[in-house]
């Protein structure tokens, strides 16, 4: 595995003056005390009105006190979001499509610098708004458990081992040290729990899960995380778990979050989920479990909430005037908060904080992040001047009329996703392409461009004049490279949107929009010409239809600002680095495939619980190499590890290699589950180098994979606790490059 960018980061510090702090009157202005002493000052000095003022996410300013305005709320899902010009990396589900941690945790690292430089920028402005903090609700852990999730693009895919590492990198970028006592930014993980749609009942959905599930599949992630960092927050749901809402929940917040997992943290809320349980709206249903405002404040502070994102600082006060919730209690809320207050530093902004140069781009993981579903020989184009970099062809028969169409070539929007910034220079597919046309390629290619439908959120468009108008111009092309698939206008978080296929955020069926469907047909059987099929999307599609119709296949995501760079780069295989991912969830045949959206029972469910055959499997992506294959498999009980050889014929490049568990020791349905990968490269750990066939070469790299014991612990429904087996039972790892039983290998082991 490459080794992290960030060892040399360089910190300039904002230091004050041994004899500026020795002049203030509050210890807590002391930084070279500890921060429970500086937390005893603050809450000493404080009135009770003036405490539950800091336990709202608008902090007001205490000027006595020194204590300066905050909000708690910002977002960095993929980049420093809602607040003027910023880096946007790819969407999560992009980032775990590269399976590649250590890249995830170097682009967080780099996004809680920039937002550290542009909170400075702020607080001398004077802004404290929304937005300009560095406490952040990210990651979204949940599962994607249904590809009919609008929010899918948010998360890490279907599987809780991927999610654990893939989170467990974004927190330990964003709360990256910058000294003994202080971090970068705080992260948040979200949604606690069991939180994944549907986006128009969010706010009275309850979900009802088996005990099973609750701990095999959707609070392993959580549990990982928590207790291999040290995550400054938590945020719990709008739905209710099993008829009681998240944020009041005991079971949830206390009896797991607190007693089990013995996390310590700030347990926020999401925004104005409070007002669920006792609202009542005709317009928006709601959960309605409570009376009114202080009966909800009182069972959430009353237990385990320390930080309502949203306005009910009245209630509260209420609550605590009436008896419910004791002062003492809110002294143990504020401390949690004041903590992390103090170990972000947020009163105390770095003037400045600077990468090293070679800082991830976007670029960088958006070329590792494109999945390649399908290549019947077409990919990569071969363009006049441009040196393939992956895949050297003897004889080259390069492209001099390229069409670029579909409704994503050059749509800036959709690169961008949900919670993004604004970025300084979005490079779109046409974008890309045209720059090459202009200057590498000029004179040698001809580049036809056509968009056919550029409002994407009209999937239902009548295009047929369109279509023939463009068809006659593709009689004399060499190839056709269409983009198409989804939108952030069509699929996100609580859109009102509501036409065939889609319903305020959500999918109601995987299937390509029919007028995309169409145009691909019709673009392969009136011209006959290869057809390079590229599919922006947040989740899983059902290609079935359009299969047959394709020479190639790609998944792009919503790529970030850098996508249509790494998807010209994909296609004519001119990236100077790692190229290509694996994919982060199930790509099933169709719709009919998919258990009822709301119901939250795993059985049928993703690749761990699903009998059928899916078009694509999780974990599968092709690359242009020759073959691969493993070599001298072996379990090794001492370091919990597979190791082995992968062998690579052909040119270097990056595998990502899969270790599974499989599943009939669970007894619950269990087909496999994901316990280790690792992303190999080239230059790692090589065995040896052969050279033979002409310009092909063989490749030995040595690999050791750490399996998670983890996902070895079964519910025992006696306890209520899970259970690790018993010592010495056996198991059996599947080894390989998908979760499809033929690209797997057996490997027996004991556990010890």
């Amino acid at each position: 595995m490459k080794q992290t960018f960030f060892s040399t980061l360089i910190f300039a510090l904002a230091l004050l003056s041994a004899s500026n702090l020795s002049a203030q009157r509050y210890t807590w202005r002391d930084t070279t005390i500890s921060i429970e002493k500086r937390i005893d000052d603050i809450v000493s000095n404080l009135s009770l009105e003036e405490k539950i003022s800091l336990l709202q996410h608008r902090n007001p300013a205490i000027e006595r006190l020194g204590l300066k305005p905050y909000s708690w709320w910002n977002e960095a899902l993929h980049g420093v979001a809602r607040n003027g010009k910023a880096t946007v990396y790819p969407m999560p589900i992009a980032m775990a499509a590269s399976w590649d941690y250590v890249l995830v945790e170097d682009v967080f690292r780099s996004i809680a610098v920039e937002a550290r430089n542009k909170f400075a920028h702020e607080r001398q402005l004077g802004n404290y708004g929304d937005y300009q903090g560095l406490t952040f609700f990210t990651p979204n852990i949940n599962i994607l458990r249904d590809p009919r999730w609008g929010r899918g693009m948010e998360t890490f895919g279907e599987d809780p081992w991927l999610t654990a590492r893939m989170g467990l990198a974004a927190v330990n970028g964003l709360q990256t040290r910058i000294g003994r006592n202080r971090i970068l930014s705080a992260a948040c993980l979200k949604h606690l729990a069991v939180h994944s749609g549907p986006e128009a009942s969010r706010h009275c959905f309850n979900s009802r899960v088996s005990t099973h599930d609750l701990f095999t599949t959707y609070l392993p992630a959580f549990e990982y995380i928590i207790k291999n960092s040290n995550v400054q927050q938590v945020m719990c749901a709008y739905n209710r778990l099993n008829g009681e809402p998240c944020c009041t929940n005991n079971e949830l917040l206390q009896d797991i979050l607190r007693k089990q997992w013995r996390y310590d943290g700030i347990v926020v809320t999401d925004c104005w989920a409070l007002n669920d349980c006792w609202e009542r709206d005709k317009k928006t249903p709601r959960h309605e479990t409570h009376a009114d405002a202080k009966a909800a404040a009182a069972a959430a502070f009353g237990g385990e909430v320390d930080l309502e994102c949203g306005s009910g600082l009245a209630a509260l006060k209420e609550a605590v005037d009436s008896g419910l919730i004791s002062r003492e209690t809110i002294d143990r809320h504020l401390r949690r908060v004041l903590r992390t207050r103090l170990t972000v530093g947020v009163d105390y902004p770095l003037e400045s904080v600077r990468l090293p140069k070679a800082a991830p781009r976007p670029l960088d993981m958006a070329r590792e992040s494109i999945v390649m579903l399908k290549n019947n020989g077409t990919l990569p184009i071969c363009l006049p001047g441009i040196e393939q970099r992956h895949f050297k062809q003897e004889v080259r028969h390069d492209i001099h009329k390229l069409a670029l169409v579909g409704p994503n070539i050059d749509d800036v929007a959709m690169m961008l996703g949900n919670y993004n910034g604004d970025p300084v220079n979005p490079v779109t597919p046409l974008d890309a392409f045209t720059r090459y046309a202009n200057t590498i390629g000029k004179g040698k290619i001809e580049l036809f461009t056509e968009p056919l439908n550029d409002l994407i959120d009209e999937p239902d468009y009548q295009q047929e004049q369109q279509l023939n108008t463009c068809l006659d111009h593709l009689a004399d092309y060499d190839a056709i490279v269409y983009i198409g698939g989804l939108s952030p206008k069509l699929e996100g978080e609580e859109l009102e949107v509501n036409r065939e296929g889609f319903m305020k955020g959500d999918r109601t069926s995987i299937e390509l929009p029919s007028v995309q469907a169409d145009a691909i047909k019709a673009l392969k059987v009136r011209t006959g010409k290869p057809v390079i099929a590229v599919f922006c999307t947040g989740g899983a599609l059902a290609l079935s239809e359009i299969e047959d119709y394709a020479d190639a296949i790609m998944i792009a995501w919503y790529g970030g600002e850098a996508m249509g760079q790494a998807l010209f780069e994909a296609i004519a295989d001119a990236a100077d680095g790692a190229l290509f991912g694996r994919l982060p969830v199930s790509f099933y045949a169709s719709t009919l495939q998919l258990p009822p959206f709301d119901q939250y029972s795993m059985q049928g469910r993703t690749y761990r619980y699903f009998p059928g055959r899916p078009s694509y499997p999780f974990g599968y992506g092709l690359t242009y190499n020759g073959s691969h294959s493993l070599r001298n498999l072996k379990y090794n009980p001492k370091t919990r590890s597979v190791t082995g050889i992968l062998r690579v014929e052909g040119h270097p490049h990056e595998e990502v290699v899969q270790v599974y568990l499989k599943g009939d020791h669970f007894g619950d349905g269990t087909i496999k589950t994901l316990v280790g990968f690792e992303r190999t490269e080239e230059r790692q750990s090589k065995a040896s180098d052969v050279p033979f066939s002409g310009l092909f070469y063989r490749h030995d790299i040595v690999f050791t994979i750490p399996v998670n014991f983890d996902a070895f612990r079964t519910y025992d429904e006696a306890t209520g606790k899970m259970r690790l087996p018993a010592p010495g039972t056996k198991f059996t790892l599947l080894v390989g490059f998908s979760s499809d039983d033929n690209d797997l290998t057996e490997v027996e082991m004991s556990y010890l």
